[in-house]
């Protein structure tokens, strides 16, 4: 998993956003490198997030604001009932399907991104109170913000899981490099 950028070729700025992306993957997918699913779904703070939450929720996330780029609905609707399953494993969900799910999003984010003819085009914001009316957005607005959600919440998740058992960032890299692939 990414854990450095390298510079991107000349004028590949889509290539450098998906690659800042990628490394804000990588650090929610080691926060949950070794834990249980009941591990992963514990809350250590006075917080209700979970490392199984967050990952769950950035997933449901990045593939939401793909699929409004594209003019579709999201996967999964979500409102006053069932907002509490954002941040929360139910049913026959696990830590595993969510990761494997994740696998998929991201490579339809990279194939979208990739295959729009300019960073530049844009789509309209949904209809939610914390919109402005009629607002449209840029594919490059697109790649900003889902670098910043999943980065927000990679943070989070370093919290939790140094709550959980002490294990760092640096500890969790380690880790990755000694699991085989």
């Amino acid at each position: 998993m990414v854990t450095h950028v390298r510079s991107e070729e000349q004028g590949d700025e889509r290539g450098a956003l998906l690659s800042f992306l990628a490394e804000q993957r990588g650090g929610i997918r080691r926060a949950v490198l070794g834990l249980t699913d009941e591990q992963a779904s514990s809350r250590p703070s006075a917080s209700e997030l979970s490392l199984a939450g967050l990952l769950k929720h950035v997933a449901e996330v990045e593939q939401g604001w793909v699929a409004r780029a594209r003019q579709e609905a999201p996967a999964v609707t979500r409102d006053e009932s069932n907002w509490h399953e954002c941040f929360a494993l139910v049913g026959d969900e696990t830590v595993a399907s969510q990761l494997a799910y994740w696998e998929k999003v991201a490579a339809e984010t990279e194939a979208f991104v990739r295959s729009v003819p300019s960073l530049d085009d844009t789509f309209p914001l949904p209809n939610a109170p914390w919109f402005p009316p009629d607002e449209r957005v840029s594919m490059r607005w697109l790649c900003l913000h889902l670098i910043r959600e999943t980065a927000r919440h990679a943070g989070h998740a370093d919290i939790i899981r140094e709550s959980l058992d002490g294990a760092s960032a640096w500890d969790l890299v380690a880790r990755e490099q000694d699991t085989p692939a």
